[in-house]
């Protein structure tokens, strides 16, 4: 039989440009080349579709954090929004364009905004083209965790305590200092509790988070909602929650299928009790790997894991899942699970907890793959 033709993207425009990279390389490491053929198609920062550059096969995290560039041989990609599947090209010196051939599937690797939260997705809707992962309406939900809270609301389903900025009116020169007390004035009225997170309500891996943790201290929220305000201006302020985070990878590989959903793991901390890493940052989560290690199944009562797991799957049904996400939850003291935010296209690192879950769970991370893909082939 044929292989199947499998467009790989990675990169973007997104603050976790590099973090796609990784993520792609391990995903082609690990895909089945016995049945699939994989064009790796990377997107530099500023937006260029291009292929033939630098082989993402060679990147690692213990090299450092990579990016895609236009290198001598990298070739511009055209897209032929007419001809669909067929309407994958690459531009050549002298102007003229390479078809890549019948593209069956694209598997976008990216995360953040430009990738994960839509916009691509609707552009290979309106080409026809299948995909892997979530579709439009999922995944611009779930990139703002604004959005993803009123719908796992109106679901039923637990979210912690908060309120929601809007920073395009605040005094910018200022660093926010002149609305301090307007700010500290919401949050009082909001009777929201201390510690705070802030935090862009559309970034991922932790970009622009601070933990707020004197009350009163109208400065301390402030500079936190303008760090925020670097990544988007839309801003939650979320009252803490002592929980234990624990995640659920949850898989759907073909649409309007029951969702499955992994053992849940736990991110530990392994420097919390010298002082450090408070709270999971992105060196926590990419570059320090002595900061945490993944633990799956978390150490919980079988009983509490399964509520999880079937938290997870409401949640990912709530707004209107496909293919994958990894699904973030707080696990009280009392035995109550409220869901943090929901990831749809979850890191692919080595370090990773959606793989890590699925090996756990008895899905190998290729047969994880080929799933995915599979699952959208027509």
């Amino acid at each position: 039989m044929a292989k199947k033709r499998i467009v790989v993207m990675y990169g973007g425009k997104a603050d976790e440009h590099s973090i796609s990279c990784i993520s792609a390389a391990s995903a082609l490491r690990a895909l089945d080349t016995d049945k699939f053929e994989a064009i790796p198609v990377g997107i530099t920062k500023d937006g260029k579709w291009i292929v033939n550059g630098e082989n993402p096969l060679g990147w690692s995290l213990d090299e450092g954090l990579p990016t895609v560039e236009k290198t001598p041989g990298a070739k511009d990609v055209v897209l032929e929004v007419a001809l669909g599947q067929d309407g994958f090209f690459a531009r050549e010196d002298d102007g003229t364009l390479t078809p890549f051939g019948h593209v069956d599937a694209v598997f976008p690797v990216l995360h953040g905004p430009y990738g994960e939260d839509g916009t691509i997705q609707g552009l290979f809707e309106m080409m026809g083209v299948p995909y892997v992962g979530c579709g439009v309406l999922a995944s611009a939900a779930c990139m703002d965790k604004h959005y993803t809270k009123v719908l796992l609301a109106a679901a039923g389903i637990p979210v912690a305590p908060g309120i929601t900025l809007d920073a395009r009116s605040f005094d910018k020169a200022s660093e926010f200092k002149a609305n301090a007390d307007a700010i500290m004035a919401q949050v009082s009225e909001a009777g929201l509790q201390y510690p705070l997170f802030v935090k862009p309500s559309r970034a991922g891996s932790s970009f622009g988070v601070t933990k707020v943790e004197h009350e009163g201290d109208a400065a301390e929220l402030a500079a936190a909602v303008y760090e925020a305000s670097r990544h988007d201006w839309r801003i939650l302020v979320e009252q803490g929650i002592d929980a234990r985070e624990i995640e659920c990878a949850v898989l759907c590989p073909k649409a309007g299928e029951a969702p499955q959903a992994s053992w849940p793991g736990e991110i530990v901390l392994d420097k919390r009790a010298e002082g450090d890493d408070q709270f999971y940052d992105f060196d926590s989560k990419y570059m320090d790997a002595a900061a945490s290690h993944v633990e799956v199944p978390a150490n919980l009562p079988e009983e509490m894991l399964n509520l999880v797991r079937e938290t997870a799957k409401k949640a990912f049904v709530a707004v209107d899942g496909a293919g994958l996400s990894r699904v973030d939850t707080f696990v009280t003291k009392d035995g109550k699970v409220m869901v943090n935010e929901i990831n749809t296209m979850p890191g692919f690192t080595s370090i990773s907890m959606y793989p890590k879950a699925w090996e756990a769970t008895g899905v190998r991370y290729t047969d994880l793959i080929t799933m995915l893909i599979e699952g959208v082939l027509r």
